[in-house]
């Protein structure tokens, strides 16, 4: 009698045979690719076992990170920062699962894309927030200005491929900005000189990318 072989969305799948994680473009993009290689293989192949959809990483990612918004309203920033690396692996790997089971669809980059800016503004809207209320006028500012620099970022980058441009790079981008926060929420004392970082790298991607889209327009 024949057997189906097909492969179930449950199936065990060996930690060795998930590909390596893709290189971002980005500063850390390199660091993190080899650093995070067996992890990441690791997280792929569990999810891949659980039968977990990409749309709905995604929707947990977003969730995660509205949870670690209300953390830092709270004054819990370790804990704002678990909930942001778990959202942010999640990010990571709605795209990687998507890619491994084939089901890459232009709807489910769009949904990713728009949600990451929703992201971005939660938790620097929240971080603004907390640190206006506590008179950190300096550390405010600058959480305003990474906030708006982050969607200049985005916006550079849709606004090029609309103009049939293809704009990948830039030093500072959404992992590298997630990386930084992390830090900044789990270290006593380094969200200003993160906040700093944020600020300055930021408004230097936005004026690179910026640069690339005029010169390949």
């Amino acid at each position: 009698m024949p057997t189906d072989e097909r492969k179930t969305p449950r199936e065990v799948q060996r930690v060795r045979d998930m590909p390596a994680p893709r290189k971002s473009e980005g500063a850390a993009g390199g660091a993190a690719q080899r650093i995070f290689a067996w992890p990441y293989r690791a997280i792929l192949a569990f999810l891949l076992w659980t039968g977990i959809r990409p749309w709905q990483l995604t929707l947990l990612s977003l969730l995660l990170n509205v949870v670690s918004g209300v953390l830092i309203l709270a004054g819990s920033w370790a804990w704002a920062g678990v909930a942001l690396i778990i959202g942010g692996t999640f990010d990571v790997m709605d795209g990687s699962v998507a890619r491994h089971r084939g089901e890459v669809r232009r709807s489910g980059a769009f949904m990713d894309s728009v949600l990451d800016r929703v992201s971005d503004m939660i938790l620097f809207g929240c971080l603004y927030w907390y640190l206006a209320g506590q008179g950190e006028e300096l550390a405010a500012t600058l959480a305003l200005i990474t906030l708006v620099v982050s969607l200049a970022v985005s916006h550079v980058r849709a606004e090029a491929e609309a103009a049939k441009v293809v704009l990948t790079e830039g030093m500072f981008q959404r992992l590298e900005r997630v990386i930084a926060l992390a830090v900044g929420l789990l270290v006593p004392g380094m969200m200003l000189p993160v906040l700093v970082v944020l600020a300055v790298l930021g408004t230097a991607t936005a004026a690179q990318r910026s640069f690339l889209a005029v010169r390949g327009a």
